[in-house]
């Protein structure tokens, strides 16, 4: 099994908090973790006359996103004059989206190898897990996905404090073996994976990594440093926060698809559960949710898959997480559902309305509004299927009864069942099935 590391340190519901780099690294130097001199962080190009730097220096970006190198968010500067230079393009820059506003000065670390060396969380089975490969300072997706016997993983399943000799040994060895190095690594490498399981543990983390762990002519350093925190847990680490200089709960920034940043924008919680990457199967019919309800969001993910596996062999793909929030505005609703029209991977929508805090009829009207504006306009059109029950049900009736009556063409492809008499599950199941037909007798 291929771990997607980069998803694990995702947040979806604010579970996580990301630390900058250098705060990562003084988080690895209390630990005993090797790390390049650190000559300080600039938030202005005036800064740098206060540094005592000796050339050649690292200007990094501090973004809580990643592909800083990809977007020339690390740079090298051999004087003052070209640090200046670089320090100004780099607060000019925007990496995906995000201004840089600080800026790290480290030393160089000469590199004669590189590795990769992290600890998280195997979300299938909740044990904790330790990656380690000789192919250090690239992307550790694309390498377990290209060469997965570059990959090495040992399984932790009794969720010791402190990583067993044992496995430590083992790993390290395999390690420096793969690095086909004249040096003898292994124990330094050793003590290097117990001290990133070490950090782990000890500061409730969700993702510790060092990619690459930099093998230099004088012994190993880490050129780069990931730390991600469960917020969960951070009541446990005042501590920690007090060394960091950090003062209250960090909003994690994370690499958030179109999708949604739009809902962002919008005002309403939205995770995509498909990658940017995925190719579209034209066998498998792809399900966007919206749910009455966080809770219910959650719920339907499940429903929608196990309907799919048990009823149409496996071929149903729910393809969101969404939650409306409590009283949502008719412009809100609407915008919901124009996002999963606008998103190409959506064959049907399934709906779940019970009204409790929120309004049947605010509901209806603003899934009427979008479905009239797509069609008046003529953007693409998604079926939709679902039920309603619960506050303001008789105007939310009359309503989608009007609405249906005044415009048949706009509405055709709209099921919404009232009341209970239909339970969701076979809501979901007709919506289905309507939908596959459908694409039969276009074939």
């Amino acid at each position: 099994m291929i771990l997607r590391l980069k998803n694990l340190s995702k947040n979806k519901d604010g579970d996580t908090m990301k630390l900058y780099e250098y705060e990562a690294k003084k988080v690895f130097d209390k630990m005993g973790i090797p790390i390049p001199k650190q000559y300080g962080i600039i938030h202005s190009i005036k800064e740098l006359d206060r540094l005592k730097l000796n050339f050649p220096v690292m200007l990094k970006s501090m973004v809580l996103v990643g592909g800083r190198g990809k977007a020339g968010g690390i740079k090298k500067a051999r004087n003052i004059d070209e640090a200046r230079k670089l320090a100004n393009e780099l607060f000019n820059l925007k990496i995906k989206g995000f201004p840089v506003e600080c800026i790290l000065l480290e030393e160089v670390a000469e590199e004669n190898w590189a590795c990769y060396i992290g600890v998280t969380m195997d979300p299938a089975t909740f044990n904790n897990v330790i990656i380690a490969s000789a192919s250090g300072g690239v992307d550790i997706e694309q390498v377990a996905k290209e060469k997965p016997e570059a990959i090495l993983k040992r399984e932790i399943s009794d969720n010791s404090k402190e990583l067993s000799k044992t496995i430590a040994n083992d790993l390290a060895s395999s390690l420096a073996a793969n690095l086909k190095t004249k040096k003898d690594l292994k124990k330094i490498l050793d003590d290097i994976i117990s001290k990133i399981y070490e950090t782990y543990q000890r500061f409730d983390a969700r993702l510790c990594e060092i990619n690459p762990l930099i093998i230099t002519a004088d012994g190993v350093v880490a050129a780069d440093a990931k730390l991600v925190l469960d917020d969960n847990a951070l009541f446990r680490q005042v501590e920690l926060l007090e060394l960091l200089g950090i003062k209250e709960k960090r909003h994690d920034v994370a690499e958030r698809t179109k999708n949604e940043l739009r809902a962002q924008t919008a005002g309403f919680p939205y995770i995509d559960l498909l990658s940017d990457k995925v190719a579209k199967d034209s066998n498998k019919l792809y399900v966007g949710l919206i749910p009455g309800g966080a809770g219910y969001g959650i719920f339907s993910i499940d429903e929608v898959a196990t309907i799919g596996k048990r009823y149409f062999n496996d071929r149903v793909v729910p393809v969101n997480f969404m939650d409306s929030g409590g009283g949502p505005t008719q412009n809100r609703v609407a915008e919901m559902f124009h996002l999963l029209m606008d998103y190409p991977m959506v064959d049907l929508i399934v709906t779940s309305r019970f009204g409790g805090i929120s309004s049947c009829d605010i509901f209806i009207r603003g899934m009427v509004q979008a479905v009239k504006e797509r069609h008046e306009s003529g953007k693409r059109m998604v079926p939709i299927f679902g039920r309603m029950v619960g506050t303001d049900l008789p105007s939310a009736r009359t309503f989608l009864e009007k609405a249906k009556t005044e415009n048949p063409d706009a509405m055709k492809n709209v099921t919404i069942y009232v009341g209970n008499q239909k339970i969701m599950a076979d809501v979901i199941r007709e919506g289905i099935e309507k939908a596959f037909e459908s694409r039969r007798h276009k074939i």
